[in-house]
């Protein structure tokens, strides 16, 4: 990705109504009795588009601004969104994305090391917190959430970082007929 001063514009904007739109309206959402959690989608999004650096980066402002907000331990968030986002960014490195169902299966496996990051974090800087079951299944549905919010998010970031992606021309192979018998 190459980053101009208007596609650091386009990805603080991004950030921003992201950490918003959790805040105001995804967090008073409940379906099961869990609210989604769409930030961790939102850094692996930028992190798959991005590279590493960018998904460590907007993983470190997204969970510093959270933080922020919601006063809480300072850099908890920051901390796992900022390794979520690098994890993104390294599967995009490594790997080519093949089908359509990558993002969102990535989306739903780094959710759940997220939230489980997060809980782990939380218990070892000793927030005082009743553990049980329900928080499992919390963690749970948050990872199947994110599998469904990830294909959308991909597809709006996608279309608005659009012109400063950089794109590997496909290879074509076509396969050479075979003559029987030779």
């Amino acid at each position: 990705m190459i980053v101009t001063p208007k596609i650091f514009l386009r990805m603080a904007v991004i950030t921003i109504l992201g950490v918003l739109l959790q805040l105001s309206f995804f967090s008073r959402i409940e379906l099961f009795h869990t609210s989604p959690n769409m930030l961790p989608a939102l850094v692996i999004c930028l992190g798959v588009l991005g590279g590493t650096m960018t998904g460590a980066v907007t993983g470190f402002s997204i969970g510093l601004l959270v933080d922020c907000l919601l006063v809480g331990a300072l850099g908890a968030s920051s901390l796992v969104l900022l390794t979520t986002g690098y994890l993104a960014g390294l599967f995009r490195e490594r790997f080519e994305i093949h089908s359509s169902l990558v993002v969102p299966l990535l989306c739903m496996g780094l959710t759940l090391f997220a939230e489980l990051s997060f809980a782990v974090l939380q218990l070892t800087l000793g927030v005082e917190a009743p553990v049980s079951v329900l928080v499992v299944r919390d963690i749970l549905l948050k990872a199947i959430f994110a599998f469904f919010l990830g294909w959308p998010i991909y597809v709006v970031v996608r279309r608005i970082l659009r012109p400063a992606l950089v794109e590997e021309p496909r290879v074509s192979r076509r396969r050479q007929p075979t003559v029987l018998g030779a």
